[in-house]
């Protein structure tokens, strides 16, 4: 069962990936909530997009691994333009290097935060959004102390 906290709802209906042998267990693999990325079992470099030889040792045995789900933004884009019709712009396309291993990169959106906030380095953590049976993994800021701490408060008082 997917984690509340990482599955995002949004207004629109993403287009599904297409699942296949290759790909499954990466677009599946957030439906409980956790990241996972192929990883080569004998030098143990991840590898993404997934492929079924290792390009760095040519290694043949590949197995998705969770991963922390942390990363930083890499680059973007705002796409201004509605590319996809359900997806309505502006929304930001990026590269986020994962913590794992330097040079990890997924492409992604980045969710819950403006354009301008976005800066190379900046922290993000992963989130998921549903479509059809693949869980998209998005990214979002994570929050420095002050924002988490208002935040708390701000759920405090609406529980308490």
């Amino acid at each position: 069962m997917t984690d509340p906290r990482t599955l995002v709802v949004e207004p629109f209906e993403r287009v599904a990936p297409p699942l296949t042998e290759r790909t499954q267990a990466f677009w599946t693999s957030g439906a409980d909530g956790r990241l996972r990325i192929a990883r080569c079992q004998r030098c143990r470099r991840y590898l993404h997009p997934p492929r079924p030889v290792c390009p760095a040792c040519r290694g043949g045995a590949v197995a998705f691994e969770p991963v922390s789900g942390r990363g930083t933004v890499w680059s973007w884009t705002v796409n201004r333009y509605g590319w996809v019709p359900s997806m309505p712009p502006p929304y930001v396309v990026a590269q986020v290097e994962l913590a794992e291993q330097p040079g990890l990169l997924l492409f992604t959106n980045v969710i819950d935060c403006p354009p301008q906030r976005l800066r190379v380095g900046l922290p993000v953590e992963v989130c998921f959004a549903r479509a059809g049976e693949a869980y998209i993994p998005l990214f979002r800021p994570v929050p420095d102390d002050g924002e988490a701490a208002a935040a708390d408060g701000e759920a405090g008082d609406v529980q308490g």
